[in-house]
Protein backbone atom coordinates (compact mmCIF):
# COMPACT_ATOMS: atom_id res chain seq x y z
CA UNK A 1 0.00 0.00 0.00
CA UNK A 2 1.19 3.49 -0.78
CA UNK A 3 2.21 6.01 1.48
CA UNK A 4 -0.95 8.31 0.87
CA UNK A 5 -3.16 5.17 0.78
CA UNK A 6 -1.85 4.59 4.31
CA UNK A 7 -2.68 7.78 5.43
CA UNK A 8 -6.01 7.81 4.11
CA UNK A 9 -6.84 4.47 6.04
CA UNK A 10 -5.06 6.08 9.32
CA UNK A 11 -6.65 9.40 9.16
CA UNK A 12 -10.27 7.87 8.79
CA UNK A 13 -9.47 6.46 12.88
CA UNK A 14 -8.29 9.96 13.84
CA UNK A 15 -11.21 11.94 12.41
CA UNK A 16 -13.53 9.61 14.45
CA UNK A 17 -12.13 11.14 17.26
CA UNK A 18 -12.55 14.77 15.54
CA UNK A 19 -9.02 15.22 15.00
CA UNK A 20 -8.56 17.20 11.66
CA UNK A 21 -5.13 15.61 10.42
CA UNK A 22 -4.20 18.00 7.84
CA UNK A 23 -4.68 20.90 10.82
CA UNK A 24 -2.34 19.54 12.98
CA UNK A 25 -0.24 19.49 9.91
CA UNK A 26 -0.33 23.21 9.57
CA UNK A 27 0.04 23.50 13.34
CA UNK A 28 3.17 21.52 13.72
CA UNK A 29 4.97 22.89 10.65
CA UNK A 30 4.47 26.04 12.20
CA UNK A 31 6.79 25.16 15.27
CA UNK A 32 10.53 25.63 15.11
CA UNK A 33 12.67 23.69 17.25
CA UNK A 34 16.27 25.19 18.17
CA UNK A 35 18.36 22.84 16.61
CA UNK A 36 22.19 23.37 19.14
CA UNK A 37 25.09 23.46 16.48
CA UNK A 38 27.54 21.88 19.19
CA UNK A 39 26.31 18.16 18.35
CA UNK A 40 28.66 18.79 14.82
CA UNK A 41 32.32 19.09 16.64
CA UNK A 42 31.73 17.75 20.15
CA UNK A 43 31.65 21.64 21.89
CA UNK A 44 34.91 22.45 20.43
CA UNK A 45 34.58 25.75 18.61
CA UNK A 46 36.54 28.13 16.48
CA UNK A 47 38.91 30.26 18.95
CA UNK A 48 41.78 30.84 18.28
CA UNK A 49 43.45 29.60 21.81
CA UNK A 50 41.04 26.73 21.97
CA UNK A 51 41.12 25.37 25.56
CA UNK A 52 40.53 21.79 26.67
CA UNK A 53 36.52 21.33 27.38
CA UNK A 54 36.07 21.63 30.73
CA UNK A 55 33.14 22.94 33.15
CA UNK A 56 31.48 19.60 34.28
CA UNK A 57 31.39 18.87 30.31
CA UNK A 58 32.44 15.54 28.68
CA UNK A 59 32.23 14.21 25.08
CA UNK A 60 32.44 10.50 24.97
CA UNK A 61 33.27 8.79 21.40
CA UNK A 62 35.87 9.13 18.80
CA UNK A 63 33.64 8.61 15.73
CA UNK A 64 35.37 9.92 12.45
CA UNK A 65 34.32 12.97 10.45
CA UNK A 66 33.44 15.77 12.85
CA UNK A 67 33.41 19.19 11.51
CA UNK A 68 36.73 21.20 12.35
CA UNK A 69 36.05 24.26 10.30
CA UNK A 70 32.79 26.96 10.20
CA UNK A 71 32.06 25.47 6.32
CA UNK A 72 32.39 21.77 7.34
CA UNK A 73 29.53 22.77 10.68
CA UNK A 74 27.55 24.67 8.58
CA UNK A 75 27.30 22.33 5.72
CA UNK A 76 26.98 19.54 8.33
CA UNK A 77 23.61 21.46 9.93
CA UNK A 78 22.36 21.95 6.18
CA UNK A 79 22.19 18.28 5.54
CA UNK A 80 20.24 17.48 9.00
CA UNK A 81 17.60 19.70 8.07
CA UNK A 82 17.78 18.25 4.55
CA UNK A 83 16.18 15.12 6.81
CA UNK A 84 14.74 16.82 9.59
CA UNK A 85 10.78 18.25 8.31
CA UNK A 86 9.74 21.87 9.12
CA UNK A 87 11.76 24.97 9.12
CA UNK A 88 13.87 25.39 12.57
CA UNK A 89 16.34 27.56 14.21
CA UNK A 90 19.77 26.81 15.30
CA UNK A 91 21.36 27.97 18.55
CA UNK A 92 25.07 29.14 18.85
CA UNK A 93 27.41 29.02 21.50
CA UNK A 94 29.89 32.04 21.67
CA UNK A 95 32.84 29.49 20.89
CA UNK A 96 31.86 29.53 17.67
CA UNK A 97 32.80 32.57 16.37
CA UNK A 98 34.51 33.45 13.40
CA UNK A 99 37.50 36.06 13.93
CA UNK A 100 39.59 35.23 11.00
CA UNK A 101 42.82 34.09 12.61
CA UNK A 102 42.29 37.59 15.51
CA UNK A 103 43.14 36.52 18.55
CA UNK A 104 39.53 37.80 20.29
CA UNK A 105 38.92 37.48 23.94
CA UNK A 106 35.03 36.30 24.95
CA UNK A 107 34.41 39.62 26.49
CA UNK A 108 35.87 41.29 23.48
CA UNK A 109 33.15 39.44 21.40
CA UNK A 110 30.65 41.46 18.68
CA UNK A 111 28.61 40.95 15.94
CA UNK A 112 30.67 41.01 13.31
CA UNK A 113 32.24 37.88 14.55
CA UNK A 114 29.34 36.33 13.66
CA UNK A 115 28.63 37.81 10.65
CA UNK A 116 29.03 34.69 8.38
CA UNK A 117 26.66 32.86 10.42
CA UNK A 118 23.76 35.63 9.71
CA UNK A 119 24.38 35.31 5.96
CA UNK A 120 24.04 31.95 6.12
CA UNK A 121 20.92 31.79 8.04
CA UNK A 122 19.36 34.27 5.86
CA UNK A 123 20.04 31.72 3.02
CA UNK A 124 18.05 28.69 4.45
CA UNK A 125 15.66 30.80 6.12
CA UNK A 126 17.22 29.89 10.11
CA UNK A 127 16.34 32.00 13.38
CA UNK A 128 19.49 31.73 15.10
CA UNK A 129 19.21 31.50 19.31
CA UNK A 130 22.80 32.35 21.53
CA UNK A 131 24.36 31.42 24.60
CA UNK A 132 27.79 32.91 26.18
CA UNK A 133 30.29 30.18 26.63
CA UNK A 134 31.45 30.03 30.21
CA UNK A 135 33.33 26.56 30.24
CA UNK A 136 36.54 25.72 28.51
CA UNK A 137 38.43 28.83 29.05
CA UNK A 138 41.83 29.56 31.56
CA UNK A 139 39.44 31.81 33.60
CA UNK A 140 36.95 29.18 34.56
CA UNK A 141 39.94 26.54 34.92
CA UNK A 142 38.88 26.25 38.83
CA UNK A 143 35.06 25.84 37.75
CA UNK A 144 33.56 29.36 39.20
CA UNK A 145 32.99 32.30 37.15
CA UNK A 146 30.02 34.28 37.53
CA UNK A 147 30.32 33.92 41.32
CA UNK A 148 34.09 33.50 41.49
CA UNK A 149 35.37 35.78 44.56
CA UNK A 150 37.99 37.27 42.21
CA UNK A 151 36.21 40.53 41.22
CA UNK A 152 38.21 40.96 38.07
CA UNK A 153 37.34 37.24 36.85
CA UNK A 154 33.83 37.79 37.60
CA UNK A 155 34.24 41.30 35.48
CA UNK A 156 35.22 39.02 32.42
CA UNK A 157 32.34 37.08 32.58
CA UNK A 158 30.15 39.96 32.82
CA UNK A 159 31.62 41.96 30.17
CA UNK A 160 31.10 38.09 28.21
CA UNK A 161 27.77 38.05 28.62
CA UNK A 162 26.93 41.44 28.25
CA UNK A 163 28.78 40.92 24.45
CA UNK A 164 26.75 38.13 23.87
CA UNK A 165 23.26 39.88 24.70
CA UNK A 166 24.05 41.75 22.44
CA UNK A 167 24.96 39.28 19.65
CA UNK A 168 21.63 37.82 19.99
CA UNK A 169 19.93 41.48 19.37
CA UNK A 170 21.94 42.01 16.17
CA UNK A 171 20.64 38.36 15.12
CA UNK A 172 16.77 39.18 15.65
CA UNK A 173 17.36 42.13 13.98
CA UNK A 174 19.33 40.94 10.94
CA UNK A 175 17.29 37.71 10.62
CA UNK A 176 13.57 39.23 11.85
CA UNK A 177 13.20 36.82 14.55
CA UNK A 178 13.80 37.32 18.05
CA UNK A 179 17.19 35.40 19.65
CA UNK A 180 16.83 33.63 22.74
CA UNK A 181 19.96 33.96 24.25
CA UNK A 182 20.60 31.84 27.17
CA UNK A 183 22.88 32.12 30.09
CA UNK A 184 24.27 28.79 31.62
CA UNK A 185 27.31 28.76 34.03
CA UNK A 186 29.03 25.53 35.64
CA UNK A 187 29.90 27.08 38.96
CA UNK A 188 29.64 25.51 41.90
CA UNK A 189 31.73 23.20 44.28
CA UNK A 190 32.93 19.34 44.45
CA UNK A 191 32.34 18.79 48.23
CA UNK A 192 30.09 20.23 50.33
CA UNK A 193 30.10 24.21 51.14
CA UNK A 194 30.58 26.03 54.37
CA UNK A 195 28.95 28.95 52.41
CA UNK A 196 26.55 28.59 50.02
CA UNK A 197 24.67 32.04 50.58
CA UNK A 198 27.86 34.41 49.41
CA UNK A 199 28.54 32.52 46.17
CA UNK A 200 24.60 32.87 45.02
CA UNK A 201 24.86 36.96 46.66
CA UNK A 202 27.62 37.50 43.81
CA UNK A 203 26.10 35.36 40.94
CA UNK A 204 22.97 37.72 41.90
CA UNK A 205 24.88 40.50 41.56
CA UNK A 206 26.76 39.36 38.68
CA UNK A 207 23.31 39.07 36.91
CA UNK A 208 22.14 42.36 37.68
CA UNK A 209 24.97 44.06 35.91
CA UNK A 210 24.34 41.84 32.89
CA UNK A 211 20.96 42.51 32.95
CA UNK A 212 21.15 46.37 33.73
CA UNK A 213 22.52 46.71 29.94
CA UNK A 214 19.52 46.77 28.38
CA UNK A 215 18.66 45.38 24.26
CA UNK A 216 15.77 45.57 22.56
CA UNK A 217 13.53 42.80 23.81
CA UNK A 218 11.97 42.70 20.37
CA UNK A 219 14.90 41.06 18.95
CA UNK A 220 16.76 39.55 22.02
CA UNK A 221 14.89 37.78 24.68
CA UNK A 222 16.60 36.52 28.08
CA UNK A 223 16.88 32.80 29.67
CA UNK A 224 18.46 31.56 32.57
CA UNK A 225 19.51 27.91 32.84
CA UNK A 226 19.49 26.19 36.02
CA UNK A 227 21.52 22.61 36.84
CA UNK A 228 21.55 19.96 39.92
CA UNK A 229 25.03 19.17 39.21
CA UNK A 230 28.36 18.46 37.29
CA UNK A 231 31.39 17.16 37.34
CA UNK A 232 33.62 18.93 39.69
CA UNK A 233 30.43 20.58 41.42
CA UNK A 234 28.92 17.31 42.53
CA UNK A 235 28.03 18.91 46.20
CA UNK A 236 26.87 22.06 45.39
CA UNK A 237 25.69 24.33 42.20
CA UNK A 238 25.34 27.93 42.99
CA UNK A 239 23.25 28.38 40.05
CA UNK A 240 20.06 25.72 41.40
CA UNK A 241 16.77 25.88 39.72
CA UNK A 242 15.36 27.26 43.10
CA UNK A 243 18.09 30.53 42.50
CA UNK A 244 16.96 30.69 39.06
CA UNK A 245 12.81 30.14 39.23
CA UNK A 246 13.43 33.17 41.77
CA UNK A 247 15.63 35.30 39.77
CA UNK A 248 13.49 34.88 36.65
CA UNK A 249 10.52 35.90 37.92
CA UNK A 250 11.32 38.45 39.69
CA UNK A 251 13.49 40.26 36.82
CA UNK A 252 11.15 39.25 34.09
CA UNK A 253 13.82 36.42 32.44
CA UNK A 254 12.60 33.06 31.29
CA UNK A 255 13.66 30.13 33.07
CA UNK A 256 14.88 27.22 30.90
CA UNK A 257 15.09 23.93 32.05
CA UNK A 258 17.22 21.29 30.98
CA UNK A 259 15.70 18.25 30.82
CA UNK A 260 19.04 16.34 32.06
CA UNK A 261 19.23 19.25 34.96
CA UNK A 262 17.38 18.03 37.62
CA UNK A 263 17.34 14.71 40.27
CA UNK A 264 16.57 11.36 38.83
CA UNK A 265 13.23 11.48 40.33
CA UNK A 266 12.23 14.49 38.69
CA UNK A 267 10.46 15.37 35.44
CA UNK A 268 10.41 18.20 33.06
CA UNK A 269 7.40 17.23 32.03
CA UNK A 270 5.30 17.51 35.96
CA UNK A 271 7.15 21.07 35.88
CA UNK A 272 6.07 22.58 32.51
CA UNK A 273 2.27 23.26 33.49
CA UNK A 274 3.24 25.09 36.79
CA UNK A 275 5.74 26.79 35.07
CA UNK A 276 2.86 28.64 32.52
CA UNK A 277 0.67 29.22 34.79
CA UNK A 278 3.08 31.77 36.80
CA UNK A 279 4.96 32.89 32.96
CA UNK A 280 4.47 33.93 29.70
CA UNK A 281 7.24 31.97 28.62
CA UNK A 282 9.16 28.78 29.42
CA UNK A 283 12.29 27.81 27.26
CA UNK A 284 13.76 23.58 26.93
CA UNK A 285 16.33 22.38 26.20
CA UNK A 286 15.43 18.69 25.61
CA UNK A 287 18.29 16.02 26.29
CA UNK A 288 17.72 12.32 27.54
CA UNK A 289 20.03 11.64 30.96
CA UNK A 290 21.02 7.99 31.65
CA UNK A 291 21.15 8.20 35.16
CA UNK A 292 22.64 11.87 35.06
CA UNK A 293 23.28 14.88 32.86
CA UNK A 294 25.08 12.79 30.28
CA UNK A 295 23.51 14.39 27.11
CA UNK A 296 22.16 11.31 24.79
CA UNK A 297 20.58 12.00 21.64
CA UNK A 298 17.06 12.33 22.51
CA UNK A 299 14.72 9.30 21.52
CA UNK A 300 11.07 8.94 21.44
CA UNK A 301 10.33 7.48 25.01
CA UNK A 302 7.69 8.04 27.67
CA UNK A 303 9.34 11.46 28.70
CA UNK A 304 9.95 12.77 25.34
CA UNK A 305 6.32 12.27 24.85
CA UNK A 306 4.58 13.69 27.91
CA UNK A 307 7.12 16.56 27.73
CA UNK A 308 5.52 17.20 23.80
CA UNK A 309 2.00 16.54 25.56
CA UNK A 310 1.82 19.01 28.27
CA UNK A 311 2.99 21.82 25.55
CA UNK A 312 0.11 20.65 23.17
CA UNK A 313 -2.86 19.78 25.24
CA UNK A 314 -1.96 23.45 27.21
CA UNK A 315 -2.18 25.00 24.57
CA UNK A 316 1.34 26.50 24.87
CA UNK A 317 3.19 25.85 21.30
CA UNK A 318 3.51 29.90 21.23
CA UNK A 319 4.95 30.07 25.20
CA UNK A 320 7.48 27.13 25.31
CA UNK A 321 10.64 27.80 23.07
CA UNK A 322 12.33 24.08 21.92
CA UNK A 323 15.83 23.80 22.12
CA UNK A 324 17.63 20.52 21.71
CA UNK A 325 20.66 20.04 23.96
CA UNK A 326 22.87 16.70 23.40
CA UNK A 327 26.17 15.36 22.21
CA UNK A 328 27.41 12.22 21.22
CA UNK A 329 30.80 11.19 19.43
CA UNK A 330 30.44 7.67 19.57
CA UNK A 331 27.69 7.91 16.38
CA UNK A 332 27.71 9.50 12.97
CA UNK A 333 26.93 13.38 14.31
CA UNK A 334 24.37 14.49 11.35
CA UNK A 335 22.70 10.97 11.86
CA UNK A 336 22.14 12.01 16.11
CA UNK A 337 21.13 15.80 14.72
CA UNK A 338 18.79 13.59 12.71
CA UNK A 339 17.41 11.12 14.99
CA UNK A 340 17.03 13.34 18.37
CA UNK A 341 15.05 16.35 15.75
CA UNK A 342 12.88 14.02 14.48
CA UNK A 343 11.87 12.44 17.70
CA UNK A 344 11.23 15.85 19.07
CA UNK A 345 8.81 16.61 15.88
CA UNK A 346 7.38 13.11 16.19
CA UNK A 347 6.86 13.68 20.12
CA UNK A 348 4.30 17.11 18.72
CA UNK A 349 2.48 14.90 16.45
CA UNK A 350 2.19 12.08 18.83
CA UNK A 351 0.62 14.58 21.35
CA UNK A 352 -1.44 16.88 18.46
CA UNK A 353 -2.99 13.41 17.43
CA UNK A 354 -4.24 12.45 20.67
CA UNK A 355 -8.25 13.42 21.62
CA UNK A 356 -7.24 15.44 24.89
CA UNK A 357 -10.05 17.39 25.33
CA UNK A 358 -11.91 13.93 25.85
CA UNK A 359 -9.11 12.80 27.87
CA UNK A 360 -9.35 16.12 30.12
CA UNK A 361 -13.21 15.09 30.35
CA UNK A 362 -12.60 11.83 31.30
CA UNK A 363 -10.34 12.97 34.10
CA UNK A 364 -12.67 15.70 35.25
CA UNK A 365 -15.63 13.11 35.31
CA UNK A 366 -13.38 10.96 37.13
CA UNK A 367 -13.36 8.36 35.00
CA UNK A 368 -9.98 7.06 34.86
CA UNK A 369 -10.82 3.56 33.86
CA UNK A 370 -11.97 5.16 30.23
CA UNK A 371 -9.15 7.29 30.39
CA UNK A 372 -6.37 4.82 31.10
CA UNK A 373 -7.85 2.80 28.48
CA UNK A 374 -7.83 5.27 25.56
CA UNK A 375 -4.15 6.56 25.98
CA UNK A 376 -3.68 2.58 26.04
CA UNK A 377 -5.40 2.25 22.58
CA UNK A 378 -4.08 5.23 21.13
CA UNK A 379 -0.05 3.90 21.54
CA UNK A 380 -1.17 1.87 18.64
CA UNK A 381 -2.83 3.52 16.49
CA UNK A 382 -1.18 4.07 12.99
CA UNK A 383 0.85 6.96 14.06
CA UNK A 384 3.72 5.73 11.48
CA UNK A 385 1.02 6.41 8.33
CA UNK A 386 0.60 9.37 9.70
CA UNK A 387 4.13 11.07 9.88
CA UNK A 388 5.48 8.85 7.24
CA UNK A 389 2.49 11.38 4.90
CA UNK A 390 3.58 14.39 7.05
CA UNK A 391 7.15 13.82 5.94
CA UNK A 392 6.87 13.19 2.62
CA UNK A 393 4.84 16.32 2.43
CA UNK A 394 7.40 18.26 4.05
CA UNK A 395 10.12 17.07 1.31
CA UNK A 396 12.26 14.66 3.71
CA UNK A 397 12.56 10.80 3.62
CA UNK A 398 10.18 8.84 5.39
CA UNK A 399 10.56 5.77 7.63
CA UNK A 400 14.42 4.99 7.74
CA UNK A 401 15.29 5.88 4.55
CA UNK A 402 16.89 8.90 5.40
CA UNK A 403 19.73 6.64 6.90
CA UNK A 404 20.53 5.64 3.31
CA UNK A 405 21.53 9.25 3.01
CA UNK A 406 23.54 9.44 5.90
CA UNK A 407 25.73 6.92 4.76
CA UNK A 408 26.14 8.62 1.21
CA UNK A 409 27.06 12.08 2.93
CA UNK A 410 29.34 10.28 5.18
CA UNK A 411 31.38 8.15 2.20
CA UNK A 412 31.62 11.24 0.28
CA UNK A 413 32.29 13.92 2.77
CA UNK A 414 32.52 12.94 6.04
CA UNK A 415 35.46 9.87 5.78
CA UNK A 416 37.48 12.77 3.68
CA UNK A 417 37.85 14.87 6.83
CA UNK A 418 41.08 14.17 9.37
Amino acid sequence: MSVINQFEEAKKEYEHWGIQVEEVFEKLQNVPVSIHCWQGDDIGGFEINKEELSGGIEVTGNYPGKATTPEELRRDIEKALSLIPGTHRINLHAIYAETDGELVDRDQLEPKHFEKWVVWAKEHGLGLDFNPTLFSHKKAADGLTLSHPDAEIRQFWIDHCIASRKIGEYFGKELGTPCLTNIWIPDGYKDTPSDRLTPRKRLKQSLDEIFAVKTDEQFNIDAVESKVFGIGSEAFVVGSHEFYLNYAMKNDKICLLDTGHYHPTERVSDKISAMLLFNEKLALHVSRPVRWDSDHVVILDDELKEIALEIVRNDALDQVIIGLDFFDASINRVAAWTIGTRNMIKALLYGMLLPNEHLKALQEEGDFTKRLALLEEFKTYPFGAIWNYYCETMGVPIKEYWIEEISDYETAVLSARS
